[in-house]
């Protein structure tokens, strides 16, 4: 029987098989299923393999190693198997072992009992030679939960701490979190194993720790002070699983010893007067922030992990840039969180959650990728419900209108929760963005004709919310909500038109009492909701006219007090007690007193805010996910006021053997020197060391020089000492080449260094003739060159500062043609504004007045400038000189071409210069710093340049044909209607107005309509303007443009100049 098994394992080729063998001591069944087998009373399970742990072959008992592993891998049960396989634990085949110590760590916890049998085996074993025996005695040891073994455990961990091995050194610090878990009083023995364990310089064991270091002692920071630098430096070289925790415990290390990056920008905000004249701030220059250089080798060492294939360690990265980074930094984490929603559905939610939560505070982080949040078809609903979280949050006056035309698609899905949550970001959006506010009501108005109940439904919910905000506005969408009751089904929806009648029953008086009446028509038959909501409107509306309604709210507070539900009861009962006096009571005259009071009392308007607002959760956690505390959570702490004594981060390097060697060794070695150099003298000049010598004397700096960096460091460094030896031979050699053939020749040495050394060997050639291995060699210690991994971490860390001109109409002397495109032609503008508008005044600028006025030009540096005439003006005594551009503060996509300097300004006279800005088809402003001196003395006022919205478009000519085909494609969201009431109808004077208002071209003024067009500056959107004269003193104003917020503030500035 046996030997057939051994026959079966070797065909198997000793594999890991979970087939049994054909007969290996296997019960025979009958060939009757009934009359055996399974249903015998003789038969034991899993007998085969029993018999085969027992046997003397440890070729058997590998094979039904195999098998049980497999059988637990597979989640099956084999804790019937326990007696017979913790007996194999003293085996000496390692194999064997292995697979015994991998079965008992299963099932140790639940097989306490016979596992304690087997102690004194595991603890031989945690001096077996083999490390993988060792470390998985350990493993197995506090895989035991008896209290009675914890001084053992402990022992076993405080000597394993200590292996040669780093293997089982891991795997010691993955058993103190175990012992914690099962006796919490050994806390103060285990901190003394873990800090040892912390100072590890191994890759291997560093993760390891500081897991255990987070889940037994996370408010223990001083242990981490020693380390730092040592983590951040072995970072890279860190398992992908051990790189997540050491980043999110340095995430937490950083924000409570060093200070906020970002605390001047925030300052700077709030302390802002509200008059420049009101402070000197403005005039003062703040010692510009500089960040810790610890907190900067953190953020430089972690940065190459936002290239890692694991999308845990990108997250930790990108969550450390947005807790501890500073703001101008935080982007480049941007483009790895979009690169990880390509991956599986599930790490979509996680980043998308994150995102959701970054965007809210971060706009312009995720502006760039605003496409890559657009819902697929293929996309899971939840996965789609973020996404619309994340294009609300981002949705900028910039970004409002390709948005909104996206929503627009959204509504046509059949998904019918991502249906109404479309319709409620619409909502937000247009809460948020006002100027965008009256185009979305005007289309969630339409979708109260779609045939779907259910978008009707939510369009009136969100409706209700919208109108809170500005009921006097828009009468004429109450009274259409009204006429819906009739065709309305859903409940909520009919329920918030009820509310909306009795809180504004006074804008539809006619309209209102109706309403109740359908209503009490159709009171029994109504949903709780509703009958809840014709109460309050009863109530509302015998307050504000009793006349019609008395008689109405008798009948329908009576059909409420035998209603069947107790809340309509209740509610009816409470109510009627403000209008009905019955009893004549003093308590029921002072309700009724109070009662307009209480019922029409005015309402704030709802706030329309994201779930991921005010979220206090550490990104990527948990927590964060779920949005509440989880077992394990540690709080993100506040940034210091007052960073913490940096020092406690510097570590002394111990002297080593090897050190102390060279040491006793270097006065042999410079007898040798000597003798070498005499006889090198006739091949190198007077001024010059040998290589040996330089090479020699860098090897003694290097021996002296004290680092905190790892072993791994220390063989880089040296590395890099080895290859400037190299370089400084060649340079050697190149020297003398230069010398005899005088012609220059590229080294293989940086040019920085080269430089560097040549320019000292000729400032201080005597000190070189008697000094010169030890000077060199200073100059080494000081500045040593950077090695390629150096460069590649040093990558994208200096921002370019100066800006980059293009002209995209060719240089400064070409001349300036009308252009063309598509049928459309830039022309000259029809009215160029004289007016100035004053930017800075002589007091807030000490004597220095500044004007400014829109030219209407094309700038010379870029088609989409608008170009800005300043005027200087000195109303001081005293001369003011170098008036020119300093900080500028620009919000994203917005760009600013300087004025030409204005060398010197002499008393009560002025000049005048020109500036670019493409404001990108937006009206945020611009806000600069003007720096100037006066009287020896250098000072900077701000000033803030906003563009009108009329300015922000070109004049173009375009045919009527064009001009019609255009406008057809500009409907719904993109045409804005207004008419305004203008007395006469001098086409002259309309035509003016509209020029005084945008820089447009007029098209053709033929018949009652005059058609003006213009384009955007930056992105070349066509702006038409059409303007029919009624037969009565009114005109109807229409602007259709692809940019919903440009249209809508266009007709607006049209409204009020023609007004």
């Amino acid at each position: 029987m046996l030997s057939a098994a051994a026959n079966t394992m070797s065909n198997n080729g000793g594999s890991y098989s979970n087939d049994r063998p054909a007969s290996a001591g296997e019960p025979e069944l009958a060939t009757d299923a009934a009359s055996g087998g399974f249903f015998h009373s003789d038969y034991k399970k899993h007998e085969d393999l029993k018999q085969m742990l027992d046997s003397n072959k440890d070729g058997l008992k590998l094979e039904a190693m195999k098998r049980i592993i497999g059988m637990v891998a597979k989640g099956r049960d084999a804790s019937e198997l326990f007696p017979a396989v913790v007996k194999n634990v003293v085996s000496k085949n390692i194999e064997v072992k292995k697979l015994v110590y991998v079965y008992l760590v299963r099932y140790a916890e639940d097989q306490q009992d016979l596992a304690l049998l087997s102690i004194s085996t595991f603890q031989r074993a945690l001096k077996d030679p083999n490390q993988l025996i060792r470390a998985s005695a350990l493993r197995v040891l506090s895989s035991i939960r008896v209290s009675m073994i914890v001084p053992i455990v402990m022992l076993a961990i405080k000597d394993s701490a200590s292996d040669m091995s780093p293997y089982v050194r891991k795997t010691a610090a993955h058993a103190i979190p175990k012992l914690y878990s099962l006796d919490p009083e050994q806390k103060e023995e285990l901190i003394a194993v873990l800090e040892k364990l912390l100072s590890d310089k191994t890759t291997l064991v560093v993760g390891s720790a500081v897991m255990a270091f987070e889940e037994v002692c996370p408010e223990r920071i001083d242990l981490i002070h020693k380390n730092y630098r040592k983590l951040c430096n072995l970072l890279v070289d860190v398992d992908e699983w051990g790189q997540v925790v050491i980043v999110n415990m340095l995430t937490r290390y950083a924000r409570t010893q060093f200070t906020n990056p970002n605390a001047d920008d925030a300052e700077e905000e709030e302390n802002r007067p509200f008059y420049d004249s009101d402070s000197d701030s403005s005039n003062s220059k703040k010692p510009k922030f500089s960040l810790d250089p610890d907190h900067r080798l953190l953020l430089r060492n972690t940065k190459p992990l936002l290239q890692s294939r694991n999308a845990s360690v990108v997250m930790a990265v990108a969550q450390l840039y947005h807790h501890a980074a500073p703001r101008s930094e935080v982007m480049i984490a941007a483009k790895a969180l979009i690169r990880l929603l390509r991956g599986h559905r599930e790490v979509q939610s996680i980043v998308l959650h994150c995102i959701a939560s970054i965007s809210i505070s971060r706009k312009g982080m995720f502006e760039p990728f605003l496409k890559s949040f657009f819902v697929r078809t293929s996309d899971a609903t939840h996965i789609k419900l973020l996404k619309l979280d994340i294009l609300t949050n981002l949705a900028t006056e910039t970004s409002i209108g390709v948005i909104l035309r996206e929503f627009q698609t959204y509504i046509s899905s059949s998904d019918k929760e991502f249906v109404g949550a479309s319709i409620q970001a619409i909502g937000r959006c247009a809460s948020n963005i006002k100027e965008v506010t009256d185009t979305c009501l005007n289309g969630l108005v339409s979708l109260l004709s779609n045939r779907d109940e259910a978008v009707v439904a939510e369009s009136v919910v969100v409706i209700k919310k919208l109108l809170q905000t500005q009921p006097n506005e828009h009468k004429d969408i109450i009274a259409h909500m009204a006429k819906l009751m009739d065709f309305i089904t859903v409940p909520q929806a009919r329920a918030s038109i009820l509310w909306l009648l009795g809180e504004y029953s006074d804008r539809v008086p006619k309209i209102a009492p109706d309403v109740l009446r359908k209503m009490a028509k159709s009171f029994i038959n109504e949903q709780d909701i509703v009958k809840l909501q014709t109460l309050n409107l009863a109530v509302k509306l015998y307050l504000s006219n009793p006349n019609q309604t008395k008689l109405l709210c008798q009948y329908v507070f009576q059909l409420a007090k035998y209603d069947q539900n107790y809340d309509i009861r209740d509610r009816a009962r409470f109510l009627r007690h403000f209008i009905f006096n019955q009893d004549g009571g003093t308590a029921g005259t002072k309700l009724s007193q109070f009662a307009k009071k209480i019922f029409l009392a005015p309402k704030p308007a709802p706030m329309l805010e994201s779930r991921f607002k005010d979220s206090q959760f550490q990104l990527g956690t948990l927590s964060h996910y779920l949005d509440t505390p989880c077992v394990g959570h540690h709080i993100l702490p506040q940034f210091p006021e007052v960073a913490p004594d940096p020092s406690v981060r510097d570590v002394a390097e111990p002297v080593s053997a090897h050190e102390i060697k060279d040491e006793r060794h270097s006065r042999k070695e410079k007898r040798d020197k000597k003798a070498t150099k005499e006889k090198e003298k006739s091949f190198y000049s007077e001024d010059e060391s040998s290589p040996a010598e330089v090479s020699e004397s860098e090897s003694e700096d290097e021996s002296t020089d004290s680092s905190e960096s790892s072993s791994e460091d220390r063989e880089s460094s040296e590395y890099s000492s080895d290859s400037d030896k190299y370089s400084e031979e060649d340079e050697k050699k190149k020297k003398n080449v230069i010398k005899k053939l005088n012609n220059s020749d590229s080294g293989s040495s940086s040019q920085d260094f080269d430089s560097e050394n040549e320019s000292n060997s000729e400032e201080s050639e005597e000190e070189e003739k008697i000094k010169p291995v030890k000077r060199e060699g200073k100059e080494d210690a000081k500045e040593k060159p950077k090695s390629n991994l150096d460069l590649l971490l040093d990558l994208d860390d200096v921002i370019p500062i100066t800006p980059i001109m293009t002209p995209s109409l060719g240089g400064f002397l070409t001349p300036m043609n009308p252009l063309q495109l598509n049928g459309v032609t830039e022309v000259a503008a029809s009215f160029i504004p004289i007016k100035a508008t004053e930017l800075l005044n002589k007091v807030s600028g000490k004597g220095l007045k500044l004007d400014f006025r829109f030219t209407r030009s094309q700038h010379l540096v870029s088609s989409a400038m608008n170009s800005i005439e300043l005027t200087f003006s000195n109303e001081s005594s005293t001369t003011i000189k170098d008036i020119k551009v300093g900080n500028k503060n620009l919000p994203s996509g917005i760009q600013v071409h300087d004025f030409m300097p204005i060398q010197i300004l002499q008393p009560k006279t002025t000049s005048s210069s020109t500036i670019g800005v493409n404001f990108n088809d937006s009206t945020q402003p611009v806000n600069l710093n003007i720096n100037y001196q006066k009287d020896d003395e250098t000072l900077s006022s701000s000033v803030t340049v906003k563009a009108p919205v009329g300015e922000l478009v070109r004049s173009v000519m375009v045919t009527e044909s064009f001009f019609t085909a255009e406008q057809a494609k500009l409907k719904g969201m993109n045409e804005h209607v207004v008419k305004i009431a203008f007395p006469g109808h001098n086409r002259k004077i309309i035509s003016q107005k509209v020029f005084e208002s945008a820089n447009v071209a007029l098209i053709s003024s033929e018949g009652n309509i005059l058609r003006f067009a213009a384009q955007t500056l930056a992105s070349k959107s066509l702006v038409l303007i059409t303007i029919k004269i009624g037969e009565t003193d009114d005109l109807e104003v229409c602007v259709n443009c692809e940019k919903m917020v440009i249209g809508s503030m266009l007709l607006n500035d049209i409204k009020a100049n023609f007004k």
